[in-house]
């Protein structure tokens, strides 16, 4: 053994400690993926109304569908992004 495996023993979170983590984990990936269809939809509905918008001159509905189109896609990296973000922050806390 090394001296660094005695002196700083691997502490991580023990996910098997909780009744029900199985289950939880699988509504959690459930609520992103649904965040995340909802999110490229939201961005394929804003994209053609920011299109016909700008086509027919109406301006205003042009603009409310770029600002719609740019939360949308906003939306979509933060839901696509959490998991891996989570899973980096927890194998960040385990090697400290």
């Amino acid at each position: 053994m090394s001296i660094t495996t005695t002196l700083l023993p691997l502490v991580g979170p023990d996910f098997g400690a909780i009744g029900g983590a199985g289950d939880l984990r699988k509504i959690v990936g459930a609520l992103l993926t649904y965040g995340l269809v909802i999110a490229v939809l939201m961005v394929i509905a804003c994209a053609a109304t920011w299109t016909f918008a700008s086509a027919q001159g109406s301006w205003q509905t042009a603009s409310k569908a770029k600002t719609g189109l740019y939360v949308a896609l906003g939306g979509a990296v933060l839901t696509g992004g959490s998991l891996a973000w989570a899973n980096w922050l927890l194998s960040l806390g385990a090697s400290l």
